[in-house]
């Protein structure tokens, strides 16, 4: 399913969207977290933000699946099979983080969008949430530099 488009490997389409969406997931989460004044011009974009990503992170990491199993079947050396391993490593890693993220964002979002009735909330429920969103925010950033990273020295050092 995630094999091609087009006649090109559809991981080399997709990455793209997960290098630029993940960091603008994990900035604008952080920012309507520690930004209260700006909750309600980036409300909509976080959501948006929070509900896309994982679902393009997972594309990517399917598709990238399916790019090892067709260079797996076409014999590829197994120190380039171990990198390629290494790189789908960091990309499971980074989906796993963005769907924390994603969830952590969307509970501070109905948390502090006034959906939930916040006179039952404890006050430092925000706090707590938004400090739970700057964390896998990093480790989001942090997977998605090691992931990009990998996968760009593989095609540039003619690995893939």
């Amino acid at each position: 399913m995630f094999r091609e488009v087009n006649g090109l490997p559809g991981h080399v389409l997709v990455v793209h969207a997960a290098v630029v969406l993940v960091p603008l997931l994990a900035l604008l989460s952080v920012a309507y977290g520690v930004l209260p004044r700006w909750r309600p011009r980036m409300g909509w974009a976080v959501a948006v933000l929070a509900v896309l990503t994982p679902i393009v992170t997972w594309v990517a990491t399917e598709s990238g699946e399916e790019l090892e199993e067709v260079l797996r079947s076409r014999g590829y050396p197994p120190e380039g099979l171990q990198k390629i391993h290494e790189h789908s490593e960091y990309g499971e890693n980074l989906f796993w983080f963005t769907v924390g993220l994603a969830v952590a964002a969307l509970l501070l979002l109905l948390v502090t969008s006034g959906l939930a009735r916040t006179r039952d909330l404890p006050r430092w429920l925000p706090l707590v949430l938004t400090a739970v969103v700057v964390v896998l925010a990093v480790f989001a950033l942090i997977y998605v530099y090691l992931t990009g990273d990998s996968g760009a020295k593989m095609v540039w050092s003619g690995i893939v």
